[in-house]
């Protein structure tokens, strides 16, 4: 799988609709649009979002684009049976049966109005799914050219073994940021470095601006420091640090403010020196490395 396959950061449209900013198609038209300007061209879904609309009204905003299919890459997630209007669901809960996949994935198509996703994901891990089932339904979408590449979000490096025995596992989307940053401890990048595997990480900014805590304030005293000799503002900072770890991490960034997603650019040109990216990681974790 070629690694440029997908934007370096990529925008993730979980707050575009009903759950967020409530576009109206105009609106989402022009900021699909907005994002191809600045650069990002791959744009993250899920069946859920908006309870089960997101992908429909982004798919109808796409429609009147005119931007050429090719030009863009689209991800979508299933297997979250989630509690909402549109479903009759009793409790949240997850399916990874072959006919729930296939024709999960074949909705999200007529919503997203298109005839192929670049890229499956595996939402969350379920204590039920068999890699057998699975298999069984990511060689039929693949064979019928529906989903170009195959992955997996949330799950941990067992669960990815478990999987990719026998279904090749090439992405998987994991949260990840400077005040979350347990992926570089628990094996998770470790795996994803060795066998090939494209991290995506959701939640990139972390906690640093939703919450003050002791944390955030050490990070914050050692960021007053490093935006004055790097010239760049906090959040270009925090996606720096994740940028340059070797596993090659694609944040998925949930603003939509034209600034900020520009701003998010242009921190794939900032190299934090050695000793700055450890001074950033003493501060989240509060204590010298081992």
């Amino acid at each position: 799988m070629k690694k440029n396959r997908y934007s370096r950061i990529i925008a993730g449209c979980m707050s575009w609709g009903d759950w967020g900013k409530q576009f109206s198609t105009q609106e989402m038209t022009t900021q699909i649009h907005t994002s191809l300007e600045v650069g990002i061209t791959t744009f993250d879904h899920a069946d859920i979002y908006g309870d089960y609309t997101t992908e429909a009204q982004f798919g109808k905003a796409f429609a009147k684009s005119g931007i050429v299919r090719e030009e863009i890459q689209l991800i979508s997630k299933c297997g979250i049976q989630y509690i909402g209007k549109t479903r009759s669901n009793r409790v949240k809960h997850y399916d990874y049966s072959k006919d729930y996949i296939i024709w999960s994935v074949e909705n999200s198509l007529r919503s997203l109005q298109t005839e192929y996703l670049d890229l499956l994901l595996l939402h969350r891990p379920s204590p039920l799914m068999h890699p057998d089932e699975i298999n069984e339904a990511i060689l039929i979408l693949k064979n019928q050219g529906k989903i170009l590449d195959f992955g997996v979000s949330n799950f941990t490096p067992s669960q990815v073994e478990l999987i990719s025995g026998k279904t090749p596992v090439n992405v998987n989307q994991i949260v990840f940021s400077l005040t979350e940053n347990t992926a570089m401890h628990n094996g998770s990048l470790d795996q994803m470095l060795l066998k090939k595997i494209t991290p995506m990480c959701w939640n990139p900014l972390g906690t640093f601006f939703k919450e003050t805590t002791q944390q955030t304030d050490r990070i914050q005293k050692v960021l007053n420091q490093l935006t004055t000799k790097y010239q760049a503002s906090e959040d270009q900072l925090l996606l720096a640090w994740i940028l340059k770890h070797p596993a090659n991490l694609h944040p998925v960034i949930g603003t939509t403010n034209t600034t900020r997603l520009k701003k998010a650019i242009n921190a794939l040109k900032i190299d934090l020196e050695l000793e700055d990216w450890f001074e950033l990681l003493v501060a989240s974790q509060g204590h010298k490395v081992p």
